[in-house]
């Protein structure tokens, strides 16, 4: 099954010169999840709202200083693939190029929609990150901010006890600090409507006129969307998706089956994950930029892997993905690339970066990072367990049969 059927031809895009003042007034339609950034006909890379959100830059800076260099696909391209791509470089938006020139994009839930009659036959235990990263009602704004960023996460559930009692966004997070200081908050949250939270209710703030620092001082129950959407572990993936789509949410908390106790989240990343299972180990490490590395193959970033896992006792690599991106910058003729590793294994979840001169110098500095970690057990969630053979065959067998 290709993308020539769920690419969309519609896109918003800048020049590299515009200010990213002006970048994020366009993530104010809740719906877009990236844009285009060139430099007259040439592409040059995507700015998610996410990333825009997460970063520190000065509304004046360019948004070309911003650009990532994610995957490009062609509308030929495989659904599989494509949902590998995403995964590999964290980007749920794809540019969709023709003779080197943006013709559309192709968007993360543009696939789940594609794929969602298929996925009945795998279900949420298989594919939910079973830890779950929360917050409680007395957590400071600030605190959560930092969570969300050091986990890599947009959606944080708060918990009292045992009780799953909100859930906090990203994007509200930011909302209300960059635009809540420059405003009088009384006992109305009508004000700030993103829909990252559930849009729902939420308690008043008390008048907070350009104080951040206080901002990020008050508690997340003043924040946190008061609707919560569970699902239990033996609910289909179709389901899952679904729902997602019918309550505008890219989350859902997990629960025991036949109990409100939550026991970890599932993401629309999660599910798009799924769709990259193999039948087989073949494909367990994933190089995305295999060819800016010189003096290196596949076979050596696998055996780099293998070698770095294998000093920590025993550890079973379920999926390495490697990301290499090349910058302009230059040392001596050698560019500057950032690695990124992620590595999910049946010990937990390890992704670090590096940035060097030359692919394989950055390369290695991401691995010793991630070699840190597995010496002090740091992960960044349980990791998932394999899915059995005959359930991948059932998700896969309408497009590895050609149907």
């Amino acid at each position: 099954m290709d993308i020539s059927e769920i690419l969309s031809a519609e896109f918003t895009e800048f020049d590299i010169g515009t200010p990213l003042s002006k970048v994020a007034g366009a993530f104010e339609n809740q719906e877009l999840d990236a844009v285009v950034v060139t430099d007259g006909d040439e592409y040059r890379g995507v700015v998610s709202r996410r990333q825009l959100a997460s970063s520190s830059n000065q509304p004046s800076a360019k948004v070309g200083s911003q650009a990532q260099h994610v995957p490009t696909v062609d509308r030929t391209e495989d659904v599989r693939e494509v949902a590998r791509l995403m995964i590999g470089s964290d980007a749920k938006t794809l540019p969709v190029l023709d003779d080197d020139r943006v013709v559309g994009v192709v968007t993360g839930d543009a696939v789940l929609e594609a794929v969602r009659p298929f996925l009945d036959a795998v279900t949420v235990d298989d594919a939910y990150t079973a830890e779950l990263i929360s917050a409680i009602p007395e957590t400071t704004i600030g605190k959560a901010l930092n969570m969300l960023r050091e986990a890599g996460i947009a959606h944080l559930p708060v918990v009292d006890g045992d009780d799953l009692v909100g859930m906090l966004s990203l994007y509200d997070v930011i909302e209300f600090t960059t635009r809540g200081g420059s405003k009088s908050q009384g006992g109305s949250s009508s004000g700030f409507g993103g829909s990252g939270g559930g849009g729902q209710n939420r308690g008043g703030f008390g008048a907070r006129e350009g104080d951040a620092d206080r901002l990020l001082d008050l508690p997340v129950r003043n924040l946190m969307s008061d609707a919560v959407v569970t699902v239990e572990r033996s609910a289909p993936l179709g389901e899952v998706v679904e729902t997602m789509f019918e309550q505008e949410i890219s989350s859902l908390v997990v629960t025991a089956d036949g109990a409100d106790e939550p026991v970890g989240i599932i993401t629309k990343t999660d599910v798009i994950e799924a769709l990259t299972w193999e039948r087989d180990d073949r494909n367990a490490v994933q190089v995305f930029g295999l060819d800016l590395l010189e003096g290196m193959d596949y076979d050596d970033v696998a055996a780099l892997i293998e070698n770095m896992t294998s000093k920590y006792g025993e550890m079973s690599v379920i999926k390495a993905s490697i990301e290499l991106q090349e910058h302009k910058e230059q040392s001596r003729g050698v560019p500057l690339v950032l690695a990124r590793i992620r590595l999910v294994t049946d010990r937990g979840y390890f992704t670090a970066d590096g940035e060097g001169y030359g692919a394989a110098h950055a390369l290695r500095l991401a691995a010793n990072a991630v070699e840190r970690q597995l010496l002090k057990g740091k992960t960044y969630g349980q990791s998932k367990k394999h899915p059995e053979t005959d359930e991948q065959e059932q998700l896969y067998g309408w497009w590895l049969g050609g149907k």
